[in-house]
């Protein structure tokens, strides 16, 4: 299905005007201060909560499908923030490595953008991110198989942006 202009346009703002809104959240918050509250506050419930070895929890927020960024915002055990990461970047992406397990995708990735199998390929499953690389719009995918194992991840320009649409 592709997208008329001015379709376009307006998903376009509605994508800008999110990332605004990120902006002004997490200029609102402070490593150290703000409160899980506060979290909260500014962002909502959190799609995840991973449990900590030291007693913290870190919260997910991402922003997929149509939004480029993935954010982790960790919860010291006092209530305190501690981080507000967005993970979707090549540092984040280089510790995909095969043998990893879905789950282990999920905590350093967060929620893919889409999931899909392919019918000449019945024991894969691909699991993509759109992601920023500087102004360029890409695609981060990982290919698991039938064990859920990572068997490959790679990069790729967002085709989407590349021709105006899906």
């Amino acid at each position: 299905m592709r997208l008329d202009r001015s379709a376009a346009a307006a998903l376009a703002a509605a994508f800008f005007a999110l990332a605004g809104c990120d902006r002004q959240r997490i200029a609102r918050l402070e490593e150290g201060v703000a409160t899980e509250a506060d979290v909260k506050r500014e962002f909502g419930e959190p799609k995840a909560v991973f449990d900590e070895p030291d007693g913290g929890r870190t919260f997910e927020y991402p922003r997929q499908p149509e939004g480029q960024t993935n954010y982790f915002i960790t919860i010291a055990a006092d209530g305190r923030m501690t981080a507000l990461r967005q993970v979707l970047k090549p540092s984040e992406f280089a510790k995909v490595s095969p043998g990893l397990d879905k789950a282990e995708v999920r905590r350093l990735l967060g929620r893919p953008a889409q999931t899909q199998r392919f019918g000449l390929k019945p024991d894969e499953e691909l699991w993509e991110w759109r992601w920023l690389d500087g102004q360029q719009a890409r695609l981060f995918n990982v290919t698991f198989g039938r064990d859920e194992k990572v068997l490959k991840a790679a990069s790729s320009d967002d085709m989407r942006d590349t021709h105006g649409g899906p």
